[in-house]
């Protein structure tokens, strides 16, 4: 039986989305936005041309995710190493985008009831940026579909050591480290991403084979996509063709080929330890210290 195509899809997206199965989507799908850069060289444009013309691709790609009920998409935008590593003139240019994206987008976001958060280290950003991305979320909060959550001055090492730290903190506030608890549904509690599922794809654009510190934790099990595409050209028939591969493959969670049982009780269980849900709070401040 034919999947009924969602209303704003274009006739590339809509040919695809036809030969998915709409009960097999992933619930959470996080994104490598990679190549901005290559782009821009292969033009010979500076570098912030790319970052400028990657704005479209997110825009096509969270549309799209939205259209076809994809509950949570997470966008890997500013790591804590292009903070450290970039020239500050890019990472200028970076922040001024941010601010420029979110003021022109929410209304959109709000057109296709995304609500935006966020991940990463926020009370290190600017001030006048950290004022713009909480007017951003402030002004999507009511919305209920899917969750759009932005990585800005983001490192997974440093997202486990924050939540080793505020395990700890909390055993220290009640009886001491005596109590001390850590497993791993504790780890996932302190985490950033805590009021969101797993991701079960994540998408990494310009062929590059690796993860780049973003969402170790989270990634054990999510099914890895590549597309030689860069970002910039990336849309969302690209998305959908991510999607498409993601169906063709058999999750099965360290189980034996043909266990379909085995991945549908660990999916069911997930389901049950986390769905996407508003942060009741934000993260705590925690004061930064280096990595070796």
């Amino acid at each position: 039986m034919q999947a009924t195509v969602p209303a704003g899809l274009d006739r590339k997206e809509a040919e695809i989305y036809s030969r998915l199965d709409p009960k097999r989507l992933p619930r959470h799908i996080a994104i490598i936005m990679d190549g901005n850069g290559r782009w821009a060289r292969r033009r010979h444009l500076p570098r912030i041309a790319g970052h400028r013309a990657g704005v479209s691709s997110v825009r096509s790609t969270v549309e799209t995710a939205a259209r076809i009920g994809i509950p949570a998409l997470t966008l890997y935008a500013f790591s804590e190493e292009n903070w450290k590593k970039r020239p500050a003139s890019e990472v200028d240019f970076l922040m001024g985008l941010l601010c420029r994206y979110l003021k022109a987008e929410v209304p959109t976001l709000n057109k296709n009831n995304i609500r935006l958060e966020y991940i990463g280290r926020q009370h290190e950003l600017p001030a006048s940026v950290q004022e713009k991305m909480q007017w951003a979320r402030e002004a999507t909060t009511h919305n209920t579909g899917m969750v759009l959550t932005l990585a800005l001055n983001y490192s997974a090492r440093t997202e486990l050591v924050d939540a080793f730290r505020a395990i700890v903190d909390a055993a220290a506030r009640n009886g001491g480290l005596d109590h001390l608890e850590i497993d791993e549904d504790a780890v996932s509690r302190n985490l950033y991403t805590r009021h969101l599922p797993d991701p079960d794809l994540v998408v990494r654009t310009s062929g590059e084979m690796r993860l780049s510190n973003f969402l170790l934790w989270q990634l054990a099990y999510a099914e890895i996509y590549v597309t030689p595409t860069l970002w910039p050209e990336f849309r969302g028939a690209h998305l959908l063709e991510g999607i498409a591969e993601y169906q063709k493959r058999e999750r099965r969670y360290g189980g034996l080929a043909g266990d379909a049982a085995h991945a549908s009780q660990h999916d069911h269980a997930e389901h049950l330890r986390t769905r996407v849900s508003a942060p009741r709070a934000s993260m705590p401040h925690i004061t930064k210290t280096g990595r070796s």
